[in-house]
């Protein structure tokens, strides 16, 4: 029976395909946009929870300035930090894994003919696994390679390319402005970090080979703070803020003079926020699924009109109210599935294309496409079921007079 009535339904649809085709774009345009935003927006989500990964494994990063200040503001006239500041957190606070002092600028580095703009970074060791950074070839500062201040530097992918080509930088010779530094070892890709920075471009010196002969100063511009694994960064971050207080000698009930920053945070509040207007995107491109129902149950409505007379002989010749109720409600679900398979087809395919222009990864999710599948069938459902129940309860004879 059922079998029968379907088959009936997608013969109507067949008749009118172009109306059928036209009627159904409401829905299909709807299902596209759903698809497509919902999943631009999770490949979105993900890079930007990726790239700050990227940044390290539970980092705190500690800088001058009030918390929320305008760049430039309290941050500019705001004490820097010292190597000592770096040491007394690595010492007195708990569930701290490495601890990394870094001051850092833009640097002419030279090599043979070839120059390239880069950034310096004066830092020690505990840098690489505050960053998770891996060493691709070569080796890192030795302790005393650090308390000396050796001329001695690790270099990062995209500066080794421009400066060295394909070939293995370990053991040559680079000029820093006019400091000549000895490469020792390379570092792994990462990538763009979640900011859309390069963060390879870089290359890493000792923090008081910096300090003496490119900076002339002991300033130390931020502290890169790893929590041990289990451990908890919201304790972390307020014991290093506690001692930070102590030690910079900020009176009770005065504002800091730095911000702690835990990357945990910022990840979990993006992640958040884009969620959020995933939602909110998909909720304004499931409007026009509504839309397209309204346009179903017009032509539903147009078709009964048209079919009258056809209606009039089944009831006469033996078919049952429910049965003619049951053909139009199928034919208007029919037409809405259609849209909803081109729509999730469609909208795929829009997105494929919209991840790979913005250079996020694409992220499906099957409950989504699932979900604006039974969406689009629900619609057809509740607009076709009164033009429907308007077939069905036509009288037999004012419909066989019906011209």
């Amino acid at each position: 029976m059922f079998a029968e009535t379907l088959l009936l339904a997608i013969r109507a649809v067949r008749r009118n395909a172009l109306r059928s085709t036209l009627t159904a774009l409401g829905i299909i345009i709807g299902v596209a946009a759903v698809i497509g935003l919902v999943t631009i927006g999770n490949g979105t989500q993900q890079s930007v929870v990726a790239g700050i990964s990227k940044l390290g494994s539970n980092l705190l990063s500690v800088r001058p300035g009030a918390p929320g200040g305008p760049p430039g503001g309290a941050r500019s006239t705001a004490k820097a930090f010292s190597a000592a500041d770096a040491e007394a957190i690595a010492a007195q606070i708990g569930g701290v894994r490495a601890v990394a002092p870094v001051a850092s600028t833009k640097t002419v580095a030279v090599a043979g003919n070839t120059n390239w703009n880069t950034t310096l970074v004066g830092t020690d060791d505990d840098y690489f696994q505050a960053g998770s950074w891996t060493i691709a070839s070569g080796r890192v500062f030795t302790d005393s390679e650090t308390r000396a201040g050796s001329a001695v530097c690790v270099i990062g992918q995209t500066a080794r390319q421009h400066l060295f080509g394909a070939s293995d930088p370990v053991g040559q010779a680079i000029r820093l402005e006019k400091m000549p530094c000895t490469i020792i070892g390379m570092l792994e890709a990462k990538g763009a970090g979640a900011f859309g920075m390069d963060q390879d471009d870089i290359i890493v010196v000792p923090l008081r080979t910096f300090q003496r002969r490119i900076a002339g100063n002991t300033d130390v511009a931020f502290i890169n703070v790893s929590a041990q694994n289990g451990a908890s960064t919201a304790k972390v971050k307020k014991d290093v803020e506690l001692l930070l207080r102590e030690r910079r000698r900020i009176g009770e009930g005065d504002e800091d003079d730095f911000s702690v920053f835990d990357m945990t945070e910022i990840t979990s509040t993006l992640s958040t926020t884009t969620t959020v207007l995933t939602g909110l995107l998909g909720a304004v491109a499931a409007v026009s699924l509504l839309v397209g129902g309204i346009g179903i149950m017009n032509i539903m409505l147009v078709s009964v009109t048209e079919r009258t007379r056809e209606i009039g002989i089944r009831l006469a010749v033996g078919a049952l109210r429910r049965q003619v109720l049951a053909q139009f409600l199928v034919e208007a679900i029919v037409l809405s599935l259609f849209g909803g398979l081109i729509g999730v087809a469609i909208g795929l395919g829009l997105a494929s294309l919209a991840v790979g222009a913005l250079g996020v990864p694409l992220v499906v999710e099957p409950l989504v496409i699932a979900g604006a599948f039974v969406f689009s069938g629900a619609v057809g459902v509740i607009f076709g079921y009164f033009p429907a129940r308007r077939a069905a309860n036509l009288n037999p004879i004012e419909a066989l007079r019906h011209e």
